[in-house]
């Protein structure tokens, strides 16, 4: 009934192209979630700054044959050094979202992250794809709910679970906040403050009114479902509320991940949201297979260093020390030349985040498979233009392929989008 912008998302050049598109087709009170940032949004538009200011010297003369991007990463194959990073309520964007995700992943031979606040049941995920399917884990409900979320999904043949230890509490996200977005979930019908809520709905109209494919979609979709994958002892799932609160009450501390590494067993176990080599070395004391170096995406704390700097300050330090951890990063990874930034400094992969949301909000499977040839195609055309054939030799390469930006100031980088 609602056709998707299948010309604009056929012409995109960038994944700014499609984040665009994605601000056209979704109404802002649901955009926000993915848009915003922690505080003044400083960390968010460091992550891709960090990227943009990094300078590369090519080797020239040579052209090979075959350019080979697949690595191995968590014991785990990947025909692309790039995975989907774990990005919650992407049911919001395109209905069954996380499947979607899930299905192009699979399709580029990659794997999925699901987020534990997700819409999606984990078990339709995992058929979506027949790639690697990676479960992120929050301690939403306490030890025993997440317990339960790690039956089922060892059951569902997910492959490695993803620990996050950034969130604390939640960030303090101004501009999400300032437009009440649980006013516009919430039902007029009970609770305080019902008539500025009703008028707070009233006020969306404008919104609404031009992006009525997303609102089809989203209603036929069942709305605002809630987070289905975190369920308590009478099978009841987590409702769309009180995300902050539960984060709060079930903060990750090392002493968590013994219980977790045994109910989870011998399949690896990530830790996500890794600012320095000391939590990486104190990870892999306790059992951790790999980590993940992620501030978040700039959206808990508001000035956290990005997450590239964490990268080239951690990796020395760990190699130094002689660690045997697999490890990945996310954070401001917007296009195939920041993926191979990112592998220069040894990483095995990097997660998409906001590229794989603007990409679904764009236009679903087609959107997202968008994203995912624009960042293949030039990750390509970058280690053609290097010089480099596969991912050893970025990795073997990678101190000698970075230059320092003699540069100064940012009035020559390209104006930020997402």
């Amino acid at each position: 009934m609602f056709r998707i912008r299948e010309n604009e998302i056929a012409d995109a050049l960038t994944t700014a192209d499609l984040w665009q598109i994605m601000l056209k087709e979704v109404p802002p009170i649901a955009a926000e979630y993915f848009i915003g940032g922690a505080g003044s949004l400083n960390t968010l538009k460091s992550n891709v700054l960090a990227f943009q200011q990094v300078t590369l010297a090519p080797s020239g003369a040579i052209k090979h044959k075959k350019i080979e991007t697949k690595t191995k990463i968590f014991g785990q194959e990947l025909s692309v050094p790039f995975f989907t990073a774990p990005v919650g309520s992407l049911r919001t964007l395109w209905p069954m979202g996380d499947a979607v995700v899930s299905q192009v992943a699979g399709e580029f031979g990659t794997a999925t992250t699901l987020s534990t606040l997700s819409m999606t049941p984990m078990e339709k995920v995992a058929e979506a794809s027949s790639g690697p399917k990676w479960l992120q884990l929050y301690l939403c409900g306490g030890v025993e709910t997440a317990k339960r979320g790690i039956k089922r999904a060892k059951d569902a043949g997910f492959s490695a679970l993803v620990l996050t230890i950034d969130t604390a509490v939640s960030g303090d996200r101004i501009a999400h906040a300032r437009m009440k977005p649980m006013d516009a979930v919430s039902s007029i019908f009970s609770g305080p403050r019902k008539i500025a809520r009703a008028i707070h709905k009233v006020k969306l109209a404008p919104q609404m009114i031009p992006r009525t494919g997303w609102l089809w979609r989203h209603f036929n979709d069942g709305g605002m479902l809630p987070f289905v994958n975190v369920t308590n002892e009478r099978g009841e799932p987590m409702p769309y509320a009180g995300i902050g609160e539960q984060l709060a009450s079930s903060a990750v501390t090392w002493s968590d991940l013994p219980w977790v590494k045994e109910a989870w067993g011998d399949q690896p176990l990530i830790v996500k949201g890794v600012h320095c080599a000391e939590d990486a070395l104190k990870a892999e004391e306790l059992g951790a297979t790999g980590v993940i170096f992620s501030n978040h995406g700039g959206r808990q704390l508001g000035q956290a260093i990005p997450s590239l700097q964490i990268v080239a300050e951690a990796m020395p330090k760990l190699h130094a020390a002689g660690s045997k951890l697999d490890c990945a990063m996310d954070g401001g990874v917007r296009s195939g030349l920041d993926v191979l930034v990112g592998l220069s400094y040894g990483l095995k992969a990097v997660g998409l985040g906001r590229v794989v949301a603007g990409g679904l909000g764009a236009g679903g499977h087609m959107g997202t498979s968008r994203a995912f040839e624009l960042v293949k195609e030039d990750l390509i055309r970058s280690m053609e233009l290097l010089g480099v054939q596969n991912i050893s030799q970025i990795h073997n390469q990678g101190e000698k392929l970075r230059r320092e930006s003699m540069v100064l100031g940012t009035a020559h980088l390209p104006e930020f989008y997402f």
